[in-house]
């Protein structure tokens, strides 16, 4: 086959497979059988609804314990919502989301309530009745109520069996002897235990009168259903009769499986999301993403001409796979998850900027644009493979340290991670031999590296460690004033410190802080906080008080609706005990030092000196201060997304500093001969210069959008990562390779 030909079906192909994206994303909106990008879930944060964290009252439960609570919780989730996820945390956690939850109020009253189930003789053989009629329902059917508080009625051993004999119920209908009809009922299944207990009691209501032949099924010190005994019933399986509707039957079924939860629980942490709020979250971080995405694209072709545009047709294919990805394991997507996406576009450019230069530099000593492929690929298969496992290391802590959001933003950047190695080794290398074969072969198409100038970075080596040293004193001060006027050293969120937080959304004008401040203080009952929100019409209202109590939360709610006409969709609440808080503290300063002795012991394996270690620690501490210093001027507040800010920070300054040590000892084994050790420092940190500016570039493309576009939390986190991302450029160049050198220079010394 000739070559033009083979190009002209390989293009055809990558159109094929660019097309099918575009596709899949569009049946996604027409075609409900065809799962597409539309078929996504949605965390809490663009969706809406609540999320809530349990933990055992019990200390120690077991494990049994646990998994029959978290088993028992999770059908009581999905009462509310098909999509809600449910998960274990720890030996005594239970973590419940619920997406789209309309009446959020309800979901937290009911969703943990340790409520039991209990069947019980409506009249006992003394005569006494335990329950009695309180009118009729709409269709003149007889509702029933408790003549006493179960506490007596348990205590008199009128309890036939509650929710431990009770192995499952299920609604269901048959049809009947009449033309076209229908009876609702529940089975009920029963242990051996219960079904013992069941016998005998049926066997004594059977043939009674009145009250005397019903059994009553309290739920949460209610009567949900007060069927007749017909017959004596062994065997623990029975069938209650009586639903109206197969939705009743069910709903009657529901309560009597999912009744009594194995353990009591309380809520430490609740947050709950007004739709409205995360449908604009949503659209304005994916207009940044977008625009995002156009920007890097149209950069690279600029500056890397064809090989640029290979790189955005792959970029197309990677973004592609990430989302189909996400699609085929379940991932949840979130906000911090979506700047997680946005940012590995970013670092995705990063392996193709290191093949660029690659390529670059062997067409500049006269090979063809075939073999300056072939050898560039190769050459840049280290220093991709090395910087992306030091960044999947952070990511990997992320999701073991993390929860909520920041698990959610470990996932999506720990795929985007992975998916950017492939589609830069192989599918970025399989278009540019598609150019090649369809006659695109000169060298000027694809950039010819001109000599790089020398420049003197390890003379001017002390200049940049004393303006490091200025930055991290700075960041000390700043702490240290802080805590003096404020009595902590950085702006800690609710995360970190605890108590609870109100986001409210006004259709008019904004009250002043002030008033709102009087206003809530006076509701609340403890001193508030008040701030604005830039960029919307919102107050975020915060008190060191952990309102629990959800009538307070709804008392709220109220005011602000007969007040300020404020609907509940529009108001945004989050609850977190001082435990959760002391464990987010506690989990941030392992995370990031978990992340970073893993990333150096990678590093000291890979290049077989601990010189490279301790030069990439020590950039790595200046970058982490030089950020606490943003957080601590700028009074950004300290939420779980800091970890992520962190990591991300460690992974990125990581990989940075990784592309420069693989030159620099590819050039010790090239010129140790004829240049000393300064020089070839000194060459490895020019010849790398354009590609740590270019991927700079394309990776804070994206965050600065999101800082324009981006919604209020995205905002702050996105700060601070431009920040770092500068800053981790500036220590990668400047001070990692110079430190090594004076490191290097002394050891060499001591032997």
């Amino acid at each position: 086959m000739k070559p033009r030909t083979k190009g002209v079906l390989q293009l055809l192909l990558i159109l094929v497979v660019v097309a099918a994206i575009g596709a899949w994303g569009y049946f996604g909106y027409t075609n409900d059988k065809i799962p597409g990008v539309q078929d996504i879930k949605l965390g809490l944060d663009l969706n809406g609804g609540v999320s809530i964290t349990y933990e055992a009252v019990k200390e120690d439960p077991s494990k049994t314990e646990m998994e029959d609570t978290f088993a028992k919780l999770q059908k009581r989730a999905e009462a509310f919502s098909e999509e809600s996820a449910v998960s274990l945390e720890g030996s005594n956690r239970i973590n419940v989301d619920i997406p789209g939850a309309d009446d959020a109020e309800a979901v937290l009253k009911k969703l943990g309530d340790a409520g039991n189930i209990y069947f019980i003789y409506s009249v006992n053989a003394e005569g006494t009745a335990n329950i009695k009629a309180a009118g009729t329902d709409q269709d003149g059917q007889t509702v029933y109520e408790l003549a006493r508080t179960i506490e007596e009625i348990i205590a008199d051993g009128d309890v036939i069996i509650d929710g431990s004999d009770v192995s499952g119920a299920e609604g269901t209908y048959r049809s009947t002897n009449d033309i076209g009809g229908t009876e609702y009922f529940v089975e009920l299944t029963l242990n051996s235990s219960g079904a013992k207990k069941f016998e005998e009691a049926t066997g004594w209501c059977v043939g009674k009168s009145g009250l005397q032949n019903t059994i009553a099924i309290v739920y949460d010190n209610e009567i949900v259903s007060a069927p007749a005994v017909s017959t004596k019933i062994s065997g623990g399986s029975a069938v209650i009769t009586g639903s109206k509707t197969l939705e009743e039957a069910k709903d009657l079924a529901t309560i009597i499986r999912i009744g009594a939860l194995p353990l009591e629980l309380k809520a430490i942490r609740s947050n709950i999301v007004g739709a409205t709020l995360g449908s604009e979250a949503l659209r304005t971080s994916l207009i940044a993403g977008a625009i995002g995405f156009a920007l890097v694209c149209l950069f690279m072709i600029a500056v890397y001409r064809f090989p640029g545009l290979a790189s955005a047709i792959s970029l197309v294919i990677y973004l592609g796979v990430v989302l189909l990805l996400m699609l085929l394991f379940d991932v949840t997507l979130t906000l911090p998850g979506i700047a997680g996406v946005i940012l590995s576009v970013g670092m995705a450019v990063d392996a193709n900027v290191i093949i660029f230069t690659r390529i670059k530099e062997e067409l500049a000593t006269g090979k063809t644009v075939r073999s300056a492929v072939k050898i560039g690929f190769g050459k840049a298969a280290s220093a991709i493979i090395d910087g992306n496992v030091t960044t999947l290391i952070a990511a990997a802590v992320l999701f073991l340290r993390g929860s909520g959001t920041v698990r959610g933003f470990a996932i999506t950047l720990g795929i985007g991670i992975v998916v950017s190695m492939f589609t830069a080794m192989v599918v970025t290398r399989w278009i540019l031999y598609t150019f090649y074969n369809l006659g695109l072969d000169k060298p000027g198409m694809y950039g010819i590296a001109k000599p790089v100038k020398r420049l003197d970075f390890v003379k001017h080596g002390k200049k940049y460690l004393l303006i490091s040293g200025t930055l991290i004193v700075a960041c000390v001060v700043m702490l240290i004033v802080n805590n003096v006027r404020t009595g902590t050293v950085l702006n800690y969120g609710l995360d970190f410190v605890g108590g609870s937080s109100v986001t409210v959304t006004f259709d008019g004008d904004l009250p002043s802080n002030s008033e709102m401040e009087r206003f809530a203080s006076d509701l609340i009952g403890e001193p508030v906080t008040v701030s604005e929100i830039k960029g919307s019409n919102a107050l975020v209202i915060k008190s060191t008080a952990v309102l629990d109590d959800e009538g307070t939360m709804q008392k709220l709610k109220n005011a602000f609706s007969e007040t300020y006409g404020v609907p509940e969709k529009n108001i945004e609440t989050e609850t977190i005990s001082g435990t959760v808080s002391r464990e987010m503290k506690a989990d941030a300063v392992w995370a990031v030092a978990i992340a970073t002795v893993c990333m150096l012991i990678y590093i000291w394996i890979r290049f077989k000196n601990l010189s490279y270690a301790a030069s990439a620690v020590t950039a790595l501490l200046h970058d982490v201060l030089v950020v606490l210093l943003v957080y601590a001027a700028a009074r950004i507040t300290v939420d779980n997304t800091f970890i992520a800010c962190m990591l991300t920070l460690v992974g990125y300054s990581i990989n940075a500093t990784i592309v420069i040590f693989d030159r620099i000892r590819e050039n010790r084994k090239e010129m140790l001969k004829k240049d000393d050790l300064k020089d070839i420092v000194n060459d490895s940190i020019s010849q790398t210069l354009t590609r740590s500016i270019n991927t700079s570039l394309t990776t804070l493309l994206p965050v600065l959008i999101l800082i324009v576009l981006g919604v209020d939390s995205i905002r702050a986190f996105a700060i601070p990562l431009a920040v770092g991302i500068v800053c981790g450029t500036y220590s990668s160049v400047c001070i990692t390779g110079t430190l090594w050198y004076f490191l290097k220079k002394k050891t060499e010394k001591a032997d």
